[in-house]
């Protein structure tokens, strides 16, 4: 059931991140840090804790109390009478009777316990449900998965509200925003990659051909019927007297 369940996450969040239609913003939160680190939560477990406690220390009573009968019946089966011994049975079966109806109304469902939890932690619930819809709404998140109720393959430390949830409900978060940082540094997906400069404009390799064609456009070209070269610069024209 648990793999099935994981299963099903991966399809949605590949489908959400491939379709356009599901182009949304996804964040994650771990409900078990944020229950650890909220005073409020703690101090509400503790409340809770101390009073199963409580109930578990009467179920160790009872269960005491039935093994010293049953090791008072071995015992005395042979030198009691049958009255004696239906007498014993009977409050043998009525210990334990009591005993199972006592566990049943404190950790049955619907019981004490289930009431305990919503009478102690359902105000917590509140508030910490309260605060990831604010931080959630805030950053323009659409879904918000907690990975402590459901495990996620690979998520990006870079979309953890946690500690932003803890900062909301007014826990000091100074220590955790540091170490959250050096997860989001160290992940490869954020980090910056080096810009790589354009190739310089690449030369192609001089051929024969290329050699001839140049040599060709610098002869001069020569008028018709002499030998002289057609040169057009005035310059370049030999200066009479120089002949002489």
């Amino acid at each position: 059931m648990k793999k099935a369940s994981i299963s099903l996450l991966i399809l949605f969040l590949v489908l959400i991140s491939t379709n356009p239609v599901f182009s949304q913003k996804i964040a994650f939160i771990a409900s078990d840090v944020i229950r650890d680190k909220f005073p409020e939560a703690k101090s509400a477990e503790q409340r809770l804790k101390s009073i199963v406690d409580d109930w578990k220390r009467e179920l160790e009573a009872m269960d005491r109390q039935i093994e010293e009968l049953k090791l008072d019946i071995s015992k005395n089966r042979l030198i009691w009478s049958d009255d004696e011994k239906a007498s014993k049975n009977k409050e043998l079966e009525d210990l334990i009777m009591q005993k199972q109806v006592y566990a049943r109304s404190k950790f049955e469902q619907n019981g004490e316990y289930d009431q305990s939890v919503k009478m102690l932690m359902q105000p917590v619930e509140d508030k910490i449900y309260a605060a990831v819809q604010t931080v959630a709404a805030d950053d323009g998140f659409d879904f918000v998965f907690d990975r402590s109720a459901q495990p996620i393959p690979y998520s990006n430390y870079k979309y953890d509200l946690t500690v932003k949830v803890l900062r909301k409900l007014g826990v000091d978060v100074k220590a955790m925003e540091k170490e959250l940082q050096e997860k989001i540094d160290k992940d490869p997906r954020n980090q910056k990659k080096d810009t790589k400069t354009a190739p310089g404009k690449r030369t192609r390799p001089r051929t024969r051909t290329d050699v001839d064609s140049r040599e060709v456009e610098r002869e001069p070209e020569k008028n018709p019927g002499s030998n002289e070269p057609n040169v057009q610069n005035p310059e370049e024209i030999p200066n009479p007297e120089i002949r002489k």
